[in-house]
């Protein structure tokens, strides 16, 4: 059954969800209530809280996949490895301080806020140089697995500006 439901399910809520990531928390809730429902489909899971069936189902909340999605799929890591032909210049500078990247963008108006790279800087800012450091996009994927063990959950929406 998750095999189907990743196959078949998960594929309709996440679709270009890093282009229109929902803003609004309704809108992050109806997407998340279709995986709680189907969690629940279990029997002998139903007691148990959304995360712990989540976790028994190998399964990662949709807002973690939409912010691990941010980060690797869309183009945050591979724009800042140069595996895309957009200049890192183009939106970034580096901080003089640090070797972490920091938008150039403000965010003056309500409808900016969910702009992908407005959406996504402070998360990549706050992963460490041995996180974002790895040549491979497939190396950043097992570092992302990692740090969501080793939290006992991955970034959160609420990790975002």
């Amino acid at each position: 059954m998750v095999q189907l439901y990743k196959s078949f399910v998960r594929p309709h809520l996440e679709y270009c969800s890093p282009a229109w990531n929902r803003h609004y928390s309704k809108d992050k809730a109806t997407l998340e209530r279709v995986q709680h429902r189907f969690t629940r489909l279990f029997p002998e899971l139903k007691v148990m809280t959304y995360e712990a069936r989540l976790k028994a189902q190998k399964l990662w909340s949709l807002a973690e996949r939409r912010n691990r999605a941010d980060l690797i799929e869309v183009g945050l890591y591979k724009l800042m490895h140069g595996f895309t032909d957009i200049a890192v210049s183009t939106y970034f500078q580096i901080a003089t301080d640090s070797c972490t990247p920091r938008s150039l963008f403000y965010c003056h108006t309500d409808a900016r806020l969910c702009f992908f790279l407005l959406r996504v800087i402070n998360r990549w800012n706050s992963l460490s140089q041995e996180i974002v450091g790895p040549p491979s996009v497939n190396a950043f994927k097992r570092h992302l697995e990692s740090l969501r063990q080793k939290m006992g959950f991955f970034i959160m929406d609420s990790w975002s500006a």
